[in-house]
């Protein structure tokens, strides 16, 4: 059922759209140079660059995904900020960043040749610029998404408007205009999303209930749709602390993991390899005005990233809290079985039953005749067990409808319906069309400066005028946006389109960070060394998803060695195994082979070659090193108080 929105809601969407175009409009007579338009010329201030630093982070995947990993994991999911974001952030501002500033290098590919050579940056910008493509596309199919089913407004049409507006923007004022307009869009979210989650947590009637209404779901979570195994139980716990469940085991909570992978291969390995190495936010740290700005930038963000949780986590949890309440008039969102479909679905389950077929065999059976519909294996079960002949047909479709899987995705999209009035309305749905277009405008401003930089300056056209890559920086801003817009389409075909570009992260951050640590603290680290170890983690990364599976997915490469609990205990061990294949490739070929550079050719690169900076700033509570070790205290409360 769409949602008919008001004068007041159009005349939110409209003067948002309204005022960032006039932003781009606006900062188009500064941009003189390809450093103008590319790197915005190292002119912003800090609290700019920070509060851009987070919002070019708050993309698709983590409104939508972290919602609905609230509904799924419970404030297990918290732990992407508190262990996978705050200490790699620091880390990022008190050491990293001084070698990407200080270098003047262009972006992260730029100091990979610096520190290296070309094959190692040459593999990181294409592996990097096919990636900010996908995610710029998802955003966008993610957006038009949710005006089709909000609004009913056409996917197509709503695609290609949102994305002529993220263009006009950025081609009128390249980074700086994305930089600006994503402080603009970090307030248009916390105002869209902020009264969703109290007016939820009101109607629930306050943590203490969401604890006691989880506590029964966390011991019977197959009814919800949010465990297919109808005899598992968990501790009453299980969703709503944070580390007695992982302290207990993987089978102890609904995550599936244990606090070595929660600790090692996402706190460590995953979010210092995105964090730390990853362009589309390290660039916004490096537009900074000066080196203490780009140091402060990570940190000023890492402010309302600890305490986004409240607003992108808790509306998962407070999802399922409702779902159990009575006269609530809501569950947790599923996908729809389309009324042609119900004949051949029903056919399915009569055979499945008269066959006496396995769960598994049956729901493959249902996916198929309901059109690609996935169905939860311990409902299927149980309906295999039943005398359907003796019940009515609406009956048995409302009972195949009730085995159908989540829709996590939904999830935010179903409490804006719910809670939201006309104008609150408005607000809400503009907070969402700025994350989407936030994440798209972010991915397609490293992408154009990766292209330009990395690839066409350093291979196809070296030498060339300044005036010429200004021109191949446009040029690239439109084609980032067409390729966008075909990825968009792609993502349409796929319902697993974001588990997959996460696990290519896993694929790809994870033996960069192994090389980034190695070539910023080892001196004798090879270029050969470097390439051949990236290559091998990768590879790794590979031939480890191809041998395990989770939740239906991996083994492609015909065998299976280990079965993971969940999805995203397979990416935190693929991650870690990476990580290690990396380091010992990189150790080992580098002990083996020649130095290429001396240590006055690594001087500004390499930590041990470096002159430590110290703090020019007069406050103490301005200075890096402060500031990140009283982030770290609060990050530390935080997990006490939900541990």
């Amino acid at each position: 059922m769409h949602i008919q929105l008001g004068i007041l809601d159009y005349a939110i969407l409209l003067i948002y759209v309204g005022f960032v175009i006039g932003i781009g409009f606006a900062l188009t007579r500064y941009m003189k140079t390809s450093a103008d338009f590319l790197t915005s010329g190292r002119s912003i201030p800090a609290w700019v660059t920070g509060l851009a630093f987070i919002s070019a982070n708050l993309g698709a995947l983590e409104l939508v995904g972290m919602a609905g990993n609230g509904a799924k994991y419970g404030i297990a999911t918290a732990h992407f900020y508190w262990v996978g974001a705050i200490p790699a952030m620091v880390f990022l501002a008190v050491f990293m960043m001084p070698f990407y500033y200080g270098s003047k290098a262009r972006s992260v590919p730029e100091y990979l040749n610096m520190r290296f050579d070309q094959r190692v940056a040459t593999l990181n910008a294409l592996s990097f610029a096919v990636m900010t493509v996908f995610m710029s596309g998802i955003s966008m199919d993610a957006l038009a998404k949710l005006l089709n089913s909000l609004l009913g407004w056409n996917y197509d049409l709503a695609l290609w408007i949102s994305s002529g507006v993220v263009l006009v923007y950025v081609l009128k004022g390249g980074l700086t205009s994305a930089i600006y307009t994503e402080v603009l869009q970090f307030f248009m979210i916390v105002l869209g999303f902020g009264p969703v989650v109290y007016l939820g947590l009101k109607d629930v009637g306050g943590w203490d209930v969401v604890k006691q209404q989880l506590a029964g779901v966390a011991v019977n979570p197959t009814p919800l749709n949010l465990w297919d195994d109808p005899t598992k139980h968990f501790a009453p716990d299980a969703w709503t602390s944070a580390w007695k469940p992982l302290l207990a085991g993987p089978s102890a909570n609904p995550m599936g993991v244990d606090w070595f992978a929660m600790v090692f291969g996402l706190g460590f390995v995953l979010s210092f390899g995105y964090w730390c190495t990853n362009f589309l936010v390290v660039q916004r740290a490096m537009a900074a005005k000066n080196m203490s700005a780009a140091r402060r930038t990570p940190l000023i963000a890492a402010v309302p990233k600890m305490f986004f949780p409240l607003l992108v986590v808790l509306p998962g949890i407070l999802a399922v809290a409702l779902t159990t309440l009575p006269g609530k008039s809501y569950r947790i969102p599923q996908a729809q079985i389309k009324a042609a479909n119900y004949p051949a679905a029903i056919t399915a389950l009569k055979q499945a039953i008269t066959d006496h077929a396995k769960p598994e065999d049956a729901v493959k059976a249902l996916k198929k005749a309901a059109a690609g519909v996935k169905f939860n294996k311990g409902k299927v079960d149980a309906l295999l067990k039943e005398q359907i002949e003796s019940l009515p047909e609406a009956q048995v479709e409302s009972r195949l409808q009730d085995a159908v899987v989540n829709d996590y995705d939904g999830v935010i999209f179903s409490l804006v319906k719910k809670y939201c009035p006309p104008g609150l309305l408005g607000l809400a749905l503009t907070g969402l069309l700025a994350s989407f277009m936030a994440g798209m405008a972010g991915n397609v401003t490293a992408f154009n400066t990766i292209w330009t930089y990395s690839i066409y300056q350093a291979h196809l056209a070296p030498n060339k005028s300044d005036e010429h890559y200004a021109w191949m920086g446009r040029f690239i801003t439109v084609a980032g946006i067409l390729i966008s817009i075909a990825c968009a389409y792609v993502a349409r075909t796929y319902d697993n389109i974001m588990d997959f570009i996460q696990l290519v992260f896993g694929f790809v951050n994870a033996p960069l960070f192994a090389t980034f640590l190695l070539g910023m603290f080892w001196a004798r680290c090879t270029g050969t060394a470097a390439f051949i170890g990236l290559v091998g983690g990768i590879s790794t990364s590979a031939l480890f998803h191809g041998l395990t599976m989770a939740e239906g997915k991996g083994g492609w490469m015909g065998a299976n060695l280990f079965t993971f609990n969940s999805s995203m205990a397979q990416n935190f061990w693929l991650a870690t195994f990476a990580f290690a294949v990396t380091i010992v490739l990189t150790i080992g070929i580098s002990l083996a082979t020649a130095r290429t550079k001396t240590d006055e050719d690594l001087k500004g690169l390499v930590y041990s070659l470096t002159p430590k900076l110290k703090d020019e700033e007069k406050s103490w509570f301005l200075r890096p090193a402060v500031l990140g070790v009283i982030l770290l205290i609060c990050c530390v409360i935080l997990n006490i108080i939900f541990f």
